[in-house]
């Protein structure tokens, strides 16, 4: 069974607040930036704090800058205040140097992996009696799949996820019979 994107946005909320009441902010700004960036999880997990702080300024930046690393293409991602704030409840209980990992493991200092990137959004999914398969690819979907939900243009999600066609990011972002269902009986011509 394929990853799916999270579709109902009271599960996403959920998820968050999750996070937030164990006071897990690494965890919480872990699942905020994989929502709102749609970067892969290799990516997210390689960033350093001066990445998204502009230690000078004291202040998150506005804009991310970073080569994918399964494309080599260069992604702008702006910040938004989901992800500013995020950052910076992490960055008040943690003492961070710019060269840092955002996403720091407590027993090594060094980025968590993919595999306890994996256990976290898995086991906060199960707690939470999540019905559908929910994987760290599931956070990148989903910002495609709401996009698409609120009208976006097919070709800037296209963009986002660097697809050729949107053919593969109509899979992709799990546009299912239940959704083309919705527009059929939403339409009213009177």
């Amino acid at each position: 069974m394929a990853t799916e994107p999270i579709r109902d946005k009271n599960q996403t909320a959920a998820l968050s607040l999750y996070f937030k009441d164990k006071g897990q902010y690494r965890n919480l700004t872990l699942i905020i930036m994989g929502l709102y960036t749609a970067l892969r999880i290799s990516d997210l997990l390689r960033l350093k704090w001066d990445d998204v702080y502009d230690f000078r300024a004291n202040r998150v930046k506005d804009v991310l800058k970073l080569s994918e690393t399964k494309t080599g293409k260069t992604v702008s991602i702006a910040l938004n205040k989901e992800i500013v704030s995020a950052l910076n409840q992490l960055l008040s209980f943690t003492a961070a140097a710019p060269s840092d990992a955002i996403f720091k493991s407590k027993k090594t200092k060094k980025a968590i992996g993919r595999t306890q990137a994996y256990r976290i959004i898995r086991d906060a999914a199960d707690a939470l009696a999540f019905q559908n398969r929910v994987s760290c690819h599931s956070l990148r979907k989903t910002l495609g799949y709401h996009a698409w939900k609120e009208g976006v243009s097919p070709a800037v999600i296209m963009d986002i996820y660097n697809h050729s066609s949107f053919a593969v990011t109509k899979r992709y972002i799990g546009v299912t019979q239940d959704d083309k269902n919705e527009v059929y009986l939403g339409l009213d011509f009177n």
